[in-house]
């Protein structure tokens, strides 16, 4: 039951609506006397603000309740067309989109090239083709963009990016930029802290402390802190392809060679591809190497002592990572994801969960992403839900938010 708050009267209304819209949002269609009872507002009370809602256009009848003793009750739920938001996922190959209705119901999800090495007019005019091909009714109110790197506050400019796959993204004030061009309301979010918003919002919601590692051709990793993403002062938290670890190149050891150091030179995809194949498992790239692997790993003979051995091996590498970070932020969940710990499984999976106990004498739980389909565009568009909502609505839930 949400708590009512003491103050004004139009302060209170306000409350009071924005207490039903979510109690809507959640479990409508709902009666009068429902949103009576789950609200803790008097019949009266709730009667006026379904009306004054009703006349916003931000809840809708949904017809009779039928089946039931006595008077037929009216149900009602939230307007699906009061607004939209918009989820995007940007890779330097493609971009995908997604959009969906106030209520969270997906109208339509696309996908466009993006030219090699664009430039930035190319690169507005690939995110403009695809969001033109998912349509809505009107413009959204909220657009959250995946990209590889992160938004610096301090400078607006993208960081942590690669300057040859996104290029195009390295200009000043880049959301504001880009909202203009686009004539949206942008917000530019880092890829890997979007898959976590996923999984906080289809898993993980009892875990308000978790780390997702992200391995994949590159390493990253999202940190959830009391509930909240942590992004970190410069927006940086989670780029753990640069952690210095033993057994790789330092960063001044590897001169200019972007991302040839650290943890992403001993764990990255190429370096497991290289350490698999050193251990006489084929494959054409990570992904490849890894589930031959596993498959191997589950026959018998000395192919399968060797494919066990590299997965160990593997396991051993993206544990040394992950040690470094569990013993600072104490989580209660470790998520594996990206392309390398799928084609790896539960048995990559194990493997890490017991390197980590030795590591770092970690007692948090690690456990394969269980976000279906693609977790930047999930993750992308519970924000912009959440962003839409509030606009809409007129302020933050009174509910606890997903994230």
């Amino acid at each position: 039951m949400t708590e009512l708050v003491r103050g004004t009267p139009g302060l209170v209304r306000a409350v009071n609506d924005r207490a039903a819209l979510h109690l809507l949002l959640r479990q409508g269609p709902l009666t009068r006397p429902e949103v009576s009872r789950l609200t803790g507002l008097s019949k009266p009370t709730a009667s006026q603000v379904l009306a004054r809602l009703v006349d916003a256009g931000l809840v809708v009848g949904n017809g009779l309740r039928t089946g039931l003793p006595g008077r037929v009750p009216e149900t009602y739920r939230v307007n699906p067309e009061a607004a939209y938001a918009t989820a995007v996922d940007v890779s330097p190959e493609r971009v995908a989109v997604r959009t969906a209705d106030i209520t969270g119901t997906v109208l339509g999800e696309t996908e466009a090239p993006v030219p090699a090495r664009p430039d930035r007019e190319a690169l507005v005019t690939a995110l403009r083709t695809a969001l033109g091909r998912v349509p809505a009714p009107r413009p959204p109110r909220s657009v959250v963009v995946g990209v590889q790197g992160a938004v610096d506050p301090t400078t607006g400019r993208l960081a942590y990016a690669s300057e040859e796959d996104m290029a195009a993204w390295l200009f000043p004030d880049v959301e504001r930029t880009l909202g203009e061009a686009l004539g949206l309301p942008v917000r530019i979010e880092n890829d890997v802290n979007l898959a976590a918003v996923a999984e906080r919002a289809h898993a993980a919601a009892d875990c308000p402390d978790l780390v997702l590692l992200w391995a994949d051709e590159g390493l990253g990793a999202a940190l959830v802190i009391g509930g909240r993403l942590h992004r970190g002062h410069f927006g940086g938290a989670g780029e753990v392809g640069y952690l210095p670890l033993p057994g790789a190149p330092t960063a001044r050891e590897a001169g200019d060679h972007y991302g040839r150091h650290g943890y992403q030179e001993l764990a990255g995809g190429d370096a497991v591809r290289d350490l698999l194949h050193a251990h006489g498992v084929p494959g054409a790239d990570f992904a490849e190497a890894v589930t031959e692997a596993v498959r191997r790993a589950g026959t018998s003979g000395e192919d399968a002592e060797a494919a066990r051995a590299g997965l160990v091996a593997v396991a051993a590498r993206l544990a040394a990572g992950l040690a470094s970070i569990v013993t600072v932020v104490d989580p209660g969940l470790v998520v594996l994801a990206g392309r390398l710990c799928a084609a790896g499984g539960e048995a990559l999976r194990a493997l890490v969960e017991r390197e980590l106990r030795v590591l770092a004498h970690s007692r948090a739980r690690v456990r394969l992403s269980s976000v279906p389909g693609n977790p930047v565009l999930a993750g992308a568009l519970a924000l912009a839900l959440t962003e839409t909502r509030e606009q809409t609505f007129g302020g933050p839930s009174p509910l606890p938010p997903p994230l």
